[in-house]
Order: C-alpha cells, then structure tokens, then sequence
C-alpha cells in the first residue's frame, strides 16, 4: 500500500498508553484549514509510538508545529471518525510553524461539548455513555476558554488532575492528558491554581469500563492545553 502524505498542524500529542495520541487539522491549498486528522498505529489501541513519530531530525513533534505525515488508509473508528492509519516506515517532517493570528482561525464552533449531563465522582460534565458515544460523528475539538482553574488532588497517595472552565454555558472539569501540563502540576502542592486565557483540544477516548459489568463510557480529555500568554511563533 502507497502512502500519501497530509500536512497538518499538531494540535495534540498527549499521552495515550504506552505511546501518545496526535491529532491536528489538516492544512489545505493556501493553508486553509480542513478537516481533523488523527494518525494512529495498527496496533489494538492504536496509540503512536515515538519512532513513529519522531521528526527526521529525532525530534517530538511540539503543539503548533506544521507537520507532513504519511498515511495509508483512512480508519474511522465509531465516534473517532478522523483516524487515519499512519505509516510506520516513514519519518514525519517539520515544515513550519502556526503564527499565533492563524489559531483563532481554527477554533471549532462554540458548542457544548458533545453530549453533556453525565459526571464521574471528581470530573463534571466529563464523560458520555458509550451507546450515545457511538451516535457521534467526530470526536476532537479545539476551544477557546476565558480562564480555567487546574485543581490538583490527592487520594491514596496519587495526585489527580483536572481543568475547570466554562463553554457555551457549560461547567466542565476534565482530565488532561497534556504531558507538559502533567509534569507541571503534578509536582504541585495539593490545591487550585489559575490559568488564563487559553485553547484547549478536546479528545473523546478510547471506551472505559472500570470493572467487570460496571457502565462503559466515552470521556472527554484535555489533549492540550495552549495557554494565550505562552504561544510563541518560532520552534
């Protein structure tokens, strides 16, 4: 099988497994963006290994960068239509950078967040059941939030993280799954911290089930988070 080659802007690389989960929208003719693309592995859980994604000068691709990746087939998955099955053999190439006034052009519609109404015992409005999961036809998006508060907890030794903010008149708080943003906080002391004006990419994951005959369900995960203030325009 040939593959092809989609340039897209990283708009995610968060952790996933044993691997990462990269997602971004796809640059057309122009720069123009298009749709969603989310390159994932052959393997079950489909998550991307860093050979696999590495650039070719063995670098992680970092959030904004302008990547060509090379893909065989399209592999929509239920409500994760965007996946495309990458090719292993390749390496991904960094062609450029997204300026910060090119962002605020990519942003999704301002909607709720899919399908709200169903918390888990620390999240709010965070996760979906699967059945309605699986009406959905896309599962990534980028917003962009006024303000948002990381809460960091602790429960039998083991920090928690999650993203409160508010979107189209929705309370949400998500778990992100942003490396850099975990490594911040959870060294932190147990407690509320401010963050500002920000974007976030929103990922529904994989169907989790947390014990035998308990609901499955969809979550959805902060896969980046782009803070307004940090956003540089060179690598």
């Amino acid at each position: 099988m040939e593959a092809t080659v989609k340039r897209i802007v990283c708009l995610a690389n968060s952790r996933k497994y044993n691997g990462r989960c990269v997602a971004g929208r796809e640059l057309l003719q122009g720069g123009r963006p298009g749709p969603w693309v989310r390159p994932v592995s052959a393997r079950e859980y489909e998550e991307v290994s860093f050979d696999e994604r590495r650039l070719g000068d063995g670098s992680e691709p970092l959030l904004l960068d302008e990547i060509e990746v090379p893909i065989l087939e399209a592999r929509p998955k239920s409500y994760q239509r965007e996946n495309w099955l990458l090719d292993p053999t390749r390496a991904w190439k960094l062609v450029g950078r997204l300026g910060p006034g090119r962002l605020s052009r990519i942003v999704d519609s301002v909607a709720p967040l899919w399908i709200d109404g169903y918390s888990s015992s620390e999240g709010q409005n965070d996760r979906i059941p699967i059945a309605e999961a699986e009406t959905l036809d896309n599962s990534l998006c980028l917003i962009r939030v006024a303000r948002a508060v990381m809460s960091v907890t602790e429960n039998q030794n083991r920090r928690r993280l999650r993203l409160f903010f508010r979107h189209a008149g929705g309370e949400y708080g998500l778990r992100p799954t942003d490396p850099e943003y975990e490594d911040r906080y959870l060294s932190r002391e147990v407690g509320e911290y401010e963050i500002g004006e920000c974007y976030l990419t929103i990922s529904l994951g994989e169907p989790f089930e947390a014990f035998e005959g308990a609901p499955s369900y969809v979550y959805k995960l902060i896969a980046a988070i782009i803070e307004i203030a940090e956003i540089r325009s060179t690598r």
